[in-house]
């Protein structure tokens, strides 16, 4: 699995993740046998969504007497055991979509199962009977209500996912934000018609580990929310074999090319703020300077931060780049013979220069959300 984590660097659950594509719940469809059917060509999956108190079971007996597939279990901590224990032996990093109405229940579930599975919290489903039921969409008209059950489900020592619905909410970033302080992990964002730049909003508020959901089903459509800011993107309806092998395939092509999946689109042509990592000094009129100034960051407190986190790597060098340094460098898909004539000089691959690009914005983003004072972050 060493080959994966050096390939996308990603880890849940401290588990390596082979492939930044997942499987997405379906009630009454996706279970363990569901994604063992599967598990060749995805990183990640949430089996269920599982309705694990008595008002949620009666909103998911509801739903099925009106059409719709739903698991039903009188008792659902037996049959979660059974859905772990068959996924024993598998690559895949398993999560369990829950449906539940108060914070209790989720950590009944959490204590019963243990912490060798992500835990997802639906905020998601907008039947009309699991809304009235309080749980689903439910969440996303009570967020208080939400971030108690997130903080709650955390203080089991568990991984949070949160699976929610872009425009359900009043604010989808003021949403994230709050999620993210209350401990959730993971977003799962269901994005609807809002696509990436929705995602990149919610990139911009917190520094979770963001899956993009809702039609994700080429490589071109997924390119374009890890360009904007995904770590994953999920399938459901069209998690079949050929869609997902194709997908598989096609991400680590070109990553194995590329160096960094999922890097971002370069500030000035519609970047997320890790795209910090590919800026120059601050010294003209450019989308880097509001971007700073929104994150309430001083310009010579951002060239500190680049320069200190490029010491003693090969981007501290390059005399002969614009600002006498790779540190200011762009990305490699624009070109600049001045960086690429360096990149040579310096002993690195263009592959490699990514790379160390993205530990750079890793660095940068950590000092935007945890080295600086509440007072101070964005």
């Amino acid at each position: 699995m060493m080959e994966h984590f050096e390939r996308f660097g990603l880890l849940i659950n401290d588990q390596v993740v082979r492939t930044p594509v997942a499987i997405a719940s379906m009630a009454g469809y996706v279970d363990a046998e569901y994604v063992r059917a599967r598990e060749k060509h995805i990183g990640l999956a949430f089996i269920g969504g599982y309705s694990i108190d008595e008002p949620a079971m009666k909103a998911s007996k509801l739903m099925a007497e009106g059409g719709r597939a739903e698991f039903i279990h009188e008792d659902i901590i037996p049959e979660l055991r059974s859905q772990v224990s068959l996924m024993s032996g598998s690559d895949v990093v398993l999560g369990i979509n829950m449906r539940g109405c108060t914070p209790a229940a989720f950590s009944r579930v959490a204590e019963e199962i243990g912490d060798g599975v992500v835990y997802e919290i639906d905020a998601h489903c907008r039947q009309v009977p699991m809304v009235e039921a309080g749980s689903g969409e439910h969440y996303l008209q009570n967020p208080a209500q939400l971030a108690d059950t997130v903080k709650n489900l955390k203080n089991s020592g568990v991984t949070v996912s949160v699976k929610i619905r872009a425009g359900v909410a009043v604010d989808d970033r003021a949403l994230a934000r709050l999620l993210w302080k209350a401990g959730a992990d993971i977003l799962h964002i269901d994005l609807m018609d809002f696509g990436y730049q929705r995602l990149k909003q919610i990139r911009n508020s917190c520094p979770v580990l963001l899956i993009a959901n809702n039609s994700l089903n080429t490589f071109d459509r997924v390119k374009d929310m890890f360009a904007h800011g995904a770590d994953l993107v999920s399938l459901a309806r069209k998690s079949d074999e050929r869609t997902l092998s194709g997908l598989d395939a096609a991400i680590t092509r070109y990553t194995d090319e590329q160096g960094w999946y999922n890097a971002p689109k370069q500030l000035c042509r519609g970047g997320d703020i890790r795209a910090l990592t590919f800026c120059c000094m601050p010294v003209k009129s450019c989308p880097l300077i509001p971007t700073l100034d929104s994150l309430g960051i001083k310009r010579d407190e951002y060239i500190r931060i680049k320069e200190e986190s490029v010491s003693g790597t090969p981007l501290e060098g390059g005399k002969n780049t614009c600002f006498g340094s790779l540190a200011w460098c762009c990305k490699n898909s624009s070109p600049c013979m001045f960086r690429d004539v360096t990149i040579q000089q310096t002993g690195i691959s263009s592959k490699e220069y990514m790379r160390l690009k993205r530990q750079l914005s890793e660095k940068i983003i950590h000092h935007i959300y945890h080295d600086r004072k509440e007072d101070d972050a964005c």
